[in-house]
C-alpha cells in the first residue's frame, strides 16, 4: 500500500468586487464644477451690471463689438474659400473697399471680413459709435497715447458729432496768441483725419478761445479763433480729409465758454462736428 497524505487540500476563493458601486464615478464632480463656474460667471456679471453707468457699458460693448474689420487691406478672389491662392492680390493692392479692382463685379469682391457694411465698408452717416471708439482710444488696435487723449472729448448733439480739441494747462494746441500749432495739435489732426474715412459725413471746423483779461478797443479774439480753425483746415487736408467733405468753417471768439471761469485755457478750443445728412 502506498503512503497516504495528510495535508489538508488547498482551497482558493476568488471575490469579485465591481468598482465605482459607491460612488459611482468621478463625472458628476466635473459636471458641478462647470456649474459652481457658470453661477460664479452669471453673479460677476450681474454685478457689474450694477456696478457701471449706462455710458460705461455702452464703453464695453462697443470694445467688444466687431464693428470694423482689424485690417481693411483685404485680398480675395473667386475661389473655393474666397481666394485662389495666397498670392492673387498681389497685382493690385487693395483701398479698403473689400474687392481686388477699381470697379469689381460681385463675383470678384473679397468676403469673409467681420462687420463690414454692404457699401464697402464704411458706416452709415449716422452711425458715429465707431467713429467716437477710434477717436477716444477704446478700439482693441487703438495706438493713441494717454496723453493725446487728455485733449480729446466727443458729444453727440442734433447737429451731429461733435469732436472737442482743448488745451490743457500744461499742453496748449497753439503757441500763445497766435495760431502756430504746437505738436500736440498737430498729432490731434493726424487722428481726426484718419478716423473721418469711417464715415462719410462731411465736417464743420469752428475755433473758440478763452475771453481776455482786460478789454481792448480790438478784440482779437474774432480774428485768432478764425485763423486757428483755418489752420486745423489745413491741417487735416494736408493730412488726407478730402477738401470737398468741409462745409463750413467758422470762428467764435470768447462768445461760447466751455468753463465758468472765461479765462480759463479749457475755452481755447477747436470743434470739430462731423455734420447729420439733411
Amino acid at each position: 500500500m502506498g503512503a497516504q497524505s495528510n495535508a489538508a487540500p488547498i482551497i482558493i476563493k476568488k471575490k469579485r468586487v465591481s468598482g465605482g458601486d459607491g460612488h459611482h464615478g468621478g463625472a458628476w464632480k466635473v459636471a458641478y464644477a462647470d456649474f459652481v463656474t457658470a453661477m460664479m460667471a452669471f453673479f460677476m456679471l450681474m454685478w457689474l451690471l450694477n456696478a457701471t453707468t449706462e455710458k460705461q457699458r455702452k464703453g464695453l460693448a462697443d470694445y467688444f463689438s466687431p464693428t470694423i474689420p482689424v485690417n481693411p487691406v483685404s485680398g480675395g478672389g473667386d475661389g473655393a474659400f474666397g481666394g485662389n491662392n495666397m498670392f492673387s492680390e498681389k497685382t493690385m493692392v487693395m483701398d479698403g473697399s473689400g474687392a481686388s479692382q477699381k470697379s469689381p463685379t460681385v463675383a470678384r469682391q473679397a468676403r469673409g471680413s467681420v462687420g463690414v457694411a454692404a457699401d464697402g465698408g464704411k458706416k452709415s452717416a449716422e452711425d458715429f459709435s465707431t467713429l467716437e471708439s477710434q477717436l477716444l482710444g477704446r478700439t482693441g488696435e487703438s495706438m493713441v497715447s494717454d496723453k493725446v487723449l487728455k485733449h480729446i472729448v466727443t458729444r453727440v448733439t442734433d447737429e451731429g458729432l461733435v469732436v472737442e480739441l482743448f488745451d490743457t494747462e500744461d499742453q496748449p494746441l497753439f503757441e500763445s496768441g497766435t495760431d502756430a500749432p504746437t505738436a500736440m495739435m498737430r498729432a490731434l489732426a493726424v487722428l481726426v483725419a484718419r478716423s473721418s474715412d469711417l464715415v462719410q459725413n462731411v465736417i464743420a471746423i469752428e475755433g473758440h478761445v478763452r475771453a481776455s483779461p482786460v478789454v481792448l478797443v480790438h478784440d482779437p479774439a474774432w480774428d485768432l479763433s478764425t485763423t486757428r480753425a483755418q489752420k486745423v483746415r489745413q491741417m487735416l487736408q494736408d493730412v488726407g480729409l478730402a477738401a470737398k467733405r468741409v462745409d463750413r468753417v467758422t470762428g467764435h471768439a470768447d462768445r461760447e465758454l466751455m468753463a465758468k471761469n472765461p479765462m480759463a485755457v479749457r475755452n481755447n478750443r477747436i470743434e470739430v462736428i462731423f455734420l447729420r445728412t439733411p
